[in-house]
C-alpha cells in the first residue's frame, strides 16, 4: 500500500519536557521506525546514536534518568525551536516526517496540551516518570489525562477517521497509549460514526502484556486482564479484535460483545511475524 495512503494517528499523552526540549516519545517512534532509523537493540532511539551531550549534562547536575541520544536531541530542538516560532504541533510533526523521507500523514491527536498522569497512593507523576525513572513500579492508583477537558482533535484527524478505508487499533496499552488519543473531544465518537471497518489487535496474550505495563494498569484500574477487558474497553466502536491464539477460548465472549473474534498468532517476533499479522489486519478492515 503507498505510504501516501496512510494516516497515523499519534498519542501525545506522553509528551513531556526535558532540558527545557519538547519530547514527543510516540510520535517519534512510529517516525524513526518507519525510516529505518530505530535502534532495534534497544527498541527506542536512533540506532548507532551517541550520548555525548547526555553525560556533560549529568556532569552539570542534571537529571538523566529519560535517554536522549544525540541524534534523537536534532529532533527536539528543531521541534521546540519551531513550536517557540508560533507552528502547531501538527505542522512540525509533518515537517519532520518530511524530512525523514517519508510520505505517510503522521497527526498527533491533537496540538493541544494533554498530558497522561498516574497516581500512585496521593503521589502524582507523568507518565515517562512512572514508565522510564520508577520502572512501573509504583502501585498505581489511578490514571488520568490533564487537559482532555480542553484537548482538541489536531487538523485533519477526525476527517481520516470518517473518510477512511479502514481502520486498524495497534496492538498498543489501552489505558495510556490509545486511551489517551480516545479522550480527545470528538475521536471516540468518529470511531462510532465511520463507515470503515475497524479493527484492533489485543495487546494482552495470556492475561499479560507482551511489552509495557498494559496488565499491571487494567488490574490496577479494576479491567479485566484479558482480550475480552481490551474488546470492553473498545466495544462502543469496535468492529472485529484480532487475538492470540492462546486466547481462543475467550471467542465466545467476545463475541457475545457484538465483536468479531479473529484467532490467530499475534506474537511479532520475527519481521515474518509483523508482516503476516499486518496482512490479517488489512484483510479484516476490508472485509
Amino acid at each position: 500500500m503507498p505510504q501516501s495512503r496512510v494516516t497515523i494517528i499519534g498519542n501525545v499523552g506522553d509528551d513531556t519536557k526535558f532540558y527545557g526540549l519538547h519530547i514527543s516519545p510516540d510520535l517519534d517512534i512510529v517516525a524513526y521506525s518507519l525510516a529505518g532509523m530505530v535502534d532495534p537493540v534497544k527498541g527506542w532511539g536512533v540506532k548507532g546514536d551517541t550520548f555525548h551531550c547526555q553525560k556533560t549534562l549529568q556532569r552539570y547536575g542534571y537529571q538523566t534518568w529519560f535517554n536522549l541520544g544525540d541524534r534523537d536531541l536534532a529532533t527536539h530542538l528543531y521541534r521546540t525551536e519551531q513550536l517557540l516560532h508560533g507552528k502547531k504541533l501538527s505542522t512540525v510533526t509533518s515537517e519532520i516526517v518530511s524530512s525523514l523521507g517519508l510520505d505517510v500523514r503522521l497527526l498527533p491527536s491533537s496540538d493541544g496540551m494533554l498530558q497522561t498522569y498516574v497516581s500512585s497512593g496521593s503521589r502524582r507523576m507523568d507518565f515517562q516518570e512512572y514508565m522510564v525513572r520508577f520502572r512501573t513500579k509504583p502501585r498505581v492508583n489511578g490514571v488520568f489525562f490533564k487537559g482532555a477537558g480542553s484537548a482538541k482533535p489536531a487538523p485533519n484527524v477526525i476527517q481520516s477517521i470518517i473518510e477512511a478505508d479502514g481502520i486498524i487499533i495497534s496492538p498498543s496499552n489501552p489505558i495510556v497509549s490509545i486511551g489517551a488519543i480516545l479522550v480527545v473531544r470528538g475521536i471516540r465518537s468518529a470511531l462510532r460514526k465511520t463507515r470503515a471497518q475497524v479493527v484492533g489487535i489485543s495487546p494482552i496474550v495470556g492475561g499479560k502484556t507482551v511489552k509495557g505495563p498494559a496488565d499491571k494498569l487494567m488490574k490496577a484500574l479494576g479491567i479485566e486482564c484479558s482480550a475480552v477487558g481490551v474488546a470492553a474497553l473498545y466495544r462502543d466502536f469496535l468492529d472485529a479484535l484480532i487475538i492470540d491464539q492462546a486466547d481462543w477460548k475467550l471467542a465466545p465472549r467476545i463475541r457475545s460483545l457484538g465483536i468479531k473474534p479473529v484467532v490467530t498468532q499475534t506474537l511479532m517476533k520475527t519481521m515474518t511475524d509483523k508482516v503476516r499479522l499486518a496482512r490479517i489486519a488489512v484483510s479484516e478492515v476490508k472485509s
